[in-house]
């Protein structure tokens, strides 16, 4: 055995995250509908979105597209889009993100895939771009939640909005088209539910 070679594959395999880390991203971690008052810095969304940036996509492609409302003027803008469940809690909250796929995707392969020409596989079939810029935003938008969850955020993600009114608003030109809803902040927990209860492994899954 070559001690060396035992060594290196040895260090490379990765470990699981402490338990606290868990914690914080997932077991309680928990969709906030009040917020503090506290501000969220632009930077902390640069970094946010860094991250997400990071996660895998079909080659590369990261159609997700994201808009961050940050100001009383950019909320009033949104309002008329939303279920009326989901206003006060989005007016109440630091930041509201526009989850989006960008229709033009595939115009950034060449760049983000540069080693294969990916953009033709794309060009002229919009039927094979939305499903794939849908699914692969919906992706990044999974990956934006831990991400801000793991910078200390909490997050609301929500449907509950007129899809036809956000993207007239918003994207006239068509271009992007809005996936979700994320609110940002940092959370209330004294006005959160009971947790509700989740399918179990024999319940989901099937192990093959």
């Amino acid at each position: 055995m070559n001690n060396s070679l035992e060594t290196t594959n040895s260090t490379a395999r990765k470990t699981s995250l402490p338990e606290n880390c868990l914690n914080q991203l997932f077991r309680e971690a928990r969709t906030h509908s009040a917020w503090l008052p506290d501000p969220v810095p632009v930077e902390l969304l640069r970094k946010a979105y860094e991250l997400t940036s990071l996660g895998p996509t079909s080659a590369n492609g990261s159609p997700a597209r994201f808009v961050f409302l940050t100001t009383p003027a950019a909320k009033k803008r949104l309002r008329p889009a939303l279920a009326p469940l989901n206003v006060d809690k989005t007016m109440a909250a630091p930041v509201t993100a526009i989850i989006a796929w960008d229709t033009e995707f595939h115009e950034k392969l060449p760049k983000l895939f540069p080693h294969a020409d990916m953009r033709s596989y794309f060009a002229g079939k919009p039927a094979f771009i939305e499903e794939a810029a849908f699914r692969n935003s919906s992706l990044q938008g999974g990956y934006f939640i831990l991400a801000a969850r793991a910078l200390g955020l909490d997050c609301g993600p929500m449907s509950g909005f007129d899809a036809g009114k956000l993207n007239a608003e918003f994207f006239p030109d068509g271009k992007w088209k809005a996936n979700f809803l994320c609110n940002l902040g940092y959370g209330d927990p004294s006005k959160l539910f009971p947790r509700n209860p989740r399918l179990d492994l024999e319940e989901a899954a099937v192990v093959l």
